[in-house]
């Protein structure tokens, strides 16, 4: 089995300490390096080749907003996933903007961190739940060409549902949630789960934080 290969950015050396240990515990997980600001990561990045950077945002140099869209414009195997205290809604969006494919709070348990990783290194989007609301928000507010139920499919795309579990939550047949969310795919322009969550956000300007 093929380990998800992480490199670890963040200024805080005890930080980086403590998820070393606490990814040490999976036997699917391995980290290949450290950064402690978004320059090293992106140059770590070109030399270590990671699957995923797991990345902070207030780094000093260059912060972590940044070193995402560089990573995502120069090496498009590599995948992030944002680590952070920070849960406002401007940096929330700045880093899906710029190439995120995922958001998780300090706060968050070990074992949620290790599925984001997971789901992240699938070629999904993960979101913490705080996140996925905001995200949510963002999504629906200028889409009057959607009907109230694929608003709601929309939503629980974002929150994470699969197929059968929407069908099961709205009382409706797999095929025709299945129906729903290609016609969502259709109106948003994306083709999968990742793009609507990063696209579906260019219905609606957002400005980047200063």
């Amino acid at each position: 089995m093929s380990k998800i290969r992480v490199l670890l950015a963040d200024d805080h050396a005890i930080l980086i300490e403590g998820l070393k240990a606490l990814l040490g515990y999976y036997d699917d997980v391995e980290v290949v390096g450290e950064a402690h600001d978004g320059a090293e990561a992106v140059a770590c990045v070109s030399e270590l080749h990671p699957d995923i950077v797991l990345m902070d945002i207030a780094m000093p140099g260059t912060n972590g907003i940044t070193a995402t869209r560089l990573i995502r414009e120069q090496y498009h195997h590599t995948r992030i996933l944002v680590l952070t205290q920070h849960n406002e809604r401007q940096y929330i969006l700045a880093l899906l903007r710029a190439g995120a494919s995922g958001y998780v709070l300090k706060r968050a348990l070990g074992t949620d961190l290790i599925e984001a990783l997971r789901t992240v290194a699938r070629g999904d989007t993960f979101l913490y739940p705080s996140v996925s609301t905001i995200v949510a928000e963002e999504m629906l507010s200028p889409s009057e060409s959607l009907t109230p139920r694929e608003e709601e499919i929309l939503r629980l795309i974002v929150d994470g549902n699969s197929n059968p579990q929407i069908a099961k939550h709205l009382s409706l047949s797999i095929k025709t949630v299945e129906w729903h969310r290609n016609n969502l795919m259709s109106k948003l322009h994306v083709h999968n789960v990742a793009e609507l969550v990063h696209n579906a956000l260019q219905y609606r300007l957002i400005e980047e934080s200063k």
